[in-house]
């Protein structure tokens, strides 16, 4: 799999810099679009983190903020990133607006490294951010920066789309297993890829669930370092 998406590795490259400003466009469009009620999946994390005794929490994907802003007022320290700096932008009024502290924000693609040091976090978060127009090298890559970031037993909680969802196969097919709907194209995930990514981690636990009209068919994927 990731020899064939390295073989079209520009193609991914054009893809994901498009798919950039067509979220840049859908946030400054539809500010707050998600709602301001944290996700199921954040809901679910933010127990599994307490329970591991987790306090500082980097989510990768943020978007507008919701689940960010769930987590600081849920009394973890949050530094919320992503690649929209419009939805950072929303994101940031909004804590600001209604004086939430322990949250910090960046602009972060996770195309390119982290720029984060080594065993900074306790915690990483990523709703829907690795099933993004990422390639399955860049998404190897971006996991394994994900272990460098994290401290000695720390937890990675990270959603993704899965082949069994209707969207599967259909639409736009720009190779990989990435299929474009509607503007958004979204990479989905085998089992065997989920494990792939899990080599040299802690598989802790899988659950599947559904989220919106279609409805969407997910994992929720929860994973220690080493």
């Amino acid at each position: 799999m990731a020899s064939e998406d390295a073989a079209s590795g520009g193609d991914h490259a054009d893809l994901g810099d498009i798919q950039r400003q067509h979220w840049q466009s859908t946030y400054r469009d539809n500010p707050g679009m998600f709602g301001e009620t944290p996700s199921a999946p954040a809901l679910q994390a933010a127990q599994i983190f307490g329970a591991a005794g987790a306090r500082t929490i980097l989510e990768l994907g943020a978007g507008h903020g919701r689940d960010a802003l769930y987590f600081a007022r849920a009394g973890f320290t949050v530094h919320a990133t992503d690649f929209s700096d419009v939805g950072l932008r929303q994101l940031r009024e909004r804590a600001d607006s209604d004086a939430v502290e322990w949250l910090t924000t960046e602009i972060i693609d996770v195309r390119a490294p982290l720029p984060l040091p080594d065993a900074s976090y306790d915690a990483v978060y990523a709703h829907m951010l690795l099933c993004m127009a990422l390639s399955s090298e860049e998404i190897f890559t971006l996991v394994h920066d994900i272990h460098r970031v994290l401290r000695p037993g720390g937890t990675f909680f990270y959603t993704v789309r899965h082949t069994g969802d209707a969207h599967y196969g259909t639409g736009i097919d720009h190779g990989g297993d990435i299929f474009e709907h509607g503007g958004f194209a979204v990479h989905f995930f085998s089992r065997a890829f989920v494990d792939a990514l899990a080599e040299g981690w802690n598989l802790r636990r899988i659950d599947e669930f559904e989220e919106g009209a279609l409805p969407r068919r997910l994992w929720s994927v929860v994973q220690t370092r080493r």
